[in-house]
């Protein structure tokens, strides 16, 4: 569960117990096999309601899937995630065309939204679940990866270095039905509101030239 303080913690745990009996369905959602043409990325940086409304409004970006890697356990619930015993990350997996936006921007994106130097934690999230983490699936992916992580450093943007995870990716479960497209669902949430809102308000200051016409505003 989100580590907040004890008033938002109920909040969204209410919030949380609402949006699953509204949409009566508890079961993990389809993974969808790439299209013709079209490439797959990985990425973890806090909890996924954020991250998944991040890169999915992108351009070139057909669909994101919530859901979990980079652990141990095979096909875990999200109540398993948060007990922090499984390894898993909150990831966020992309469906997009190469022809319309590239893995480097991607990257920019992902390093847009979220603090990368925070380690087992993202704002008031903590934990293992919350790491920063990217999934490079080519030696290609990996070393822009791993270029980008030298450029946040040498801008001091931050104050301290970049403790980013750069791991192979292996597999990646789909979070339950109630996760998908979370952050569009529930906008007054609390959670949303405070935590989520502020990080995709970042990334479109940051990447507004690579957003779909209707972020542009």
């Amino acid at each position: 569960m989100k580590k907040l303080s004890i008033y938002l913690l109920a909040v969204l745990f209410i919030g949380c117990a609402n949006a699953q009996n509204k949409r009566g369905d508890m079961d993990m959602a389809r993974l969808p096999k790439p299209a013709p043409g079209e490439a797959v990325a990985t990425f973890a940086g806090g909890c996924f309601w954020a991250s998944s409304e991040v890169f999915s409004e992108l351009k070139g970006v057909n669909k994101v899937v919530a859901g979990y890697a980079g652990g141990k356990t095979a096909n875990p619930t999200y109540e398993e995630v948060c007990t922090e015993t499984t390894g898993h990350a909150e990831s966020a997996q992309v469906y997009y065309d190469p022809k319309v936006i590239s893995y480097e921007t991607l990257v920019k994106a992902f390093f847009s939204f979220h603090d990368p130097t925070t380690l087992n934690r993202q704002g008031p999230d903590e934990g293992a679940s919350y790491r920063s983490v990217a999934f490079y699936r080519t030696p290609e992916e990996k070393k822009i990866l791993e270029d980008a992580v030298k450029e946040v450093n040498a801008s001091k943007h931050y104050s301290s270095p970049v403790v980013t995870q750069i791991v192979p990716f292996k597999t990646f479960y789909a979070a339950e039905n109630y996760h998908q497209g979370y952050y569009k669902e529930h906008p007054d949430r609390a959670y949303i509101v405070s935590v989520s809102e502020p990080k995709v308000m970042k990334m479109r200051k940051a990447m507004k030239s690579y957003l779909k016409p209707e972020y542009q505003k």
